[in-house]
Formats: structure tokens, C-alpha cells, sequence
């Protein structure tokens, strides 16, 4: 009994420097925020209570509601990147030349920086001396579109960059998963008379729908928080064109010094990430998980 204390005990010392340390950077800040968000506060003078009038504020904020908006538009963008994403895993799994190379390539955009990427792009969408544009302009397009600049489609060219910089992680996470395959499943189905198309959607995909649906909350969560890149490239604009929940928190915050509102835009958008997660779960929710070893 003393040994299986004690054993108990060293655990809980191991354990504890970790869960201090998720402690304090994870839900301490969640605590304050919510914190912070029942308070009328610039960030530097006195805290006062005023309950939940910036929650009530927020709900009647139609900016707030459009960079919301916004955001579930990237969601969904990045949902359905995933099927493209997929696809290529598909490819890079099988006997394709080159595959090696390839996966090397689409991992390049994961060792760059988001600020490094956002100045690429901004490069690439310049209006005058953009690549994009010069090439458009020599198969006899319009070589003086401002990309960044027009309402209507500037979203559309922030969602390309944000797109393609996580392309390599999604493919590498689904071609590990396809590799994990028992070869011996694949043969079996072959010997079956089953075609490479019957294979990928009757076999492999549903063997890493586990994963699949991993890479899903992945990508919308991680959309409805995406902050960076759009802070470089527009800061929001034009005219809160390209406004998102994060960069609209951020600039209530730190512009226009009003804490307490942007640690109550900050709680709710925590609040609608755990709501999605919760959702998508469901959603996807199986009676059994399919298993191999």
C-alpha cells in the first residue's frame, strides 16, 4: 500500500510542472479574458463592472457580425480545400514518379513564416509590377486589377495565400495516414478485381476517416481564429472587407484601446470554437471507429 502511495506520489510530481505550465498559459488567460470582458477598461487606467454590456454590445455590433461572417466564409474555404488536399495524398501515396520531390515541394510554404508568406504575396498581388498581373497581362487580360484593394474581391485573394500556406501540413497529415495502410489490404483488393478509383473511396478513405474528420475541426477551428497573415497583407480592409473575428478583437483592443470589449469579442469567439468543435463531433459521430493494425 506505502509503495502504491508512493508511486503515486512521483507521478504527481512529474505531472505537476506540466500542468502548471497548461495552467498558467492556457486557463489562467482564458479566465482573465472573461474576465477583462465584464469590465470597461482601456488597458492601462481603473477597471469598472459594467456586467455583460460589452456581450450585449457585441450582439448589436454589425461590424463585429460581418468579420464574423468573413470567417465562416474562410471556414467553409478551408473545409472544402481539404478535398483537394486529400486527393493529392491520394496521388503522392501511390507509384508516382517524382513523389518524392512533390512532397518536398508542398511542405516549402510550412518552413516559411506567415509575415514572410503575406510579403510574397503582396508581391505577387501588386498592381503594377505583380507577377500575377504581368501575367495577365501577356495572354491579353486586364494587367491592372488591385487585388487588395477592391471590395469584392479582395476576400478571394486573401484565402488563396492562406490556403496554399497550409497545404503541405494537410497533405503530409492524410499521406502518413495512407501510408499507414496495411499493404496487405490494398493487395487483398486488388486480387478482388477492385479498379485504383474503388480502392481510394472504398478502401483507403475510409480506413483514415478517423483522421479525415481530425483535419476537418483543424482546419475550421483554426480558420475562425486565423489572425496573421490578414493583419499583413490588408489589416482588415479595404473598409473592413477582409475584416476577421481575430484582427477585429485585435483592433479593438490595441486601436481603439477599448480592453474590455476586445476581451468580450475574444471570450465569444472562444465560445463559437468549442460550439463548432462540439458540432462537428456530432456531426461526424460513428457508431464504430474503423481500427487495423
Amino acid at each position: 500500500m506505502d509503495r502504491v502511495m508512493s508511486n503515486k506520489k512521483m507521478i504527481a510530481l512529474y505531472v505537476l510542472p506540466a500542468f502548471m505550465l497548461i495552467l498558467a498559459l492556457i486557463y489562467v488567460p482564458i479566465i482573465l479574458t472573461g474576465y477583462y470582458g465584464l469590465m470597461k477598461w482601456d488597458g492601462i487606467g481603473t477597471m469598472e463592472f459594467i456586467g455583460l454590456d460589452n456581450y450585449s454590445r457585441l450582439v448589436q455590433d454589425s461590424d463585429f457580425w460581418q468579420s464574423a461572417y468573413h470567417s465562416f466564409l474562410l471556414a467553409l474555404f478551408s473545409a472544402a480545400s481539404l478535398i483537394g488536399y486529400l486527393a493529392i495524398a491520394l496521388v503522392l501515396s501511390g507509384q508516382v514518379k517524382g513523389a518524392n520531390l512533390l512532397r518536398k515541394i508542398y511542405l516549402v510554404p510550412m518552413l516559411l513564416s506567415s509575415v514572410a508568406i503575406a510579403q510574397l504575396w503582396l508581391k505577387i498581388y501588386h498592381p503594377t509590377s505583380g507577377v500575377l498581373n504581368s501575367f495577365l497581362t501577356s495572354i491579353g487580360g486586364s494587367g491592372s486589377v488591385e487585388w487588395l484593394s477592391n471590395t469584392k474581391i479582395v476576400l478571394a485573394a486573401i484565402f488563396i495565400p492562406i490556403i496554399w500556406q497550409y497545404a503541405g501540413f494537410y497533405i503530409l497529415i492524410y499521406y502518413a495516414a495512407l501510408k499507414n495502410i496495411p499493404s496487405s489490404l490494398i493487395e487483398a483488393a486488388r486480387i478482388d478485381g477492385a479498379n485504383p478509383w474503388q480502392i481510394a473511396f472504398r478502401v483507403k478513405i475510409p480506413l483514415i476517416s478517423n483522421v479525415a474528420k481530425v483535419t476537418v475541426v483543424l482546419a475550421i477551428v483554426g480558420s475562425l481564429k486565423y489572425f496573421d497573415l490578414i493583419y499583413v497583407m490588408t489589416d482588415g480592409g479595404p473598409n473592413g472587407a477582409s475584416e476577421v473575428m481575430a484582427s477585429y478583437m485585435y483592433h479593438q483592443a490595441f486601436r481603439s484601446f477599448d480592453f474590455g470589449y476586445g476581451s468580450a469579442i475574444g471570450f465569444f469567439l472562444l465560445l463559437i470554437c468549442l460550439v463548432v468543435t462540439w458540432m462537428i463531433r456530432k456531426l461526424t459521430a460513428s457508431g464504430d471507429d474503423i481500427q487495423y493494425s
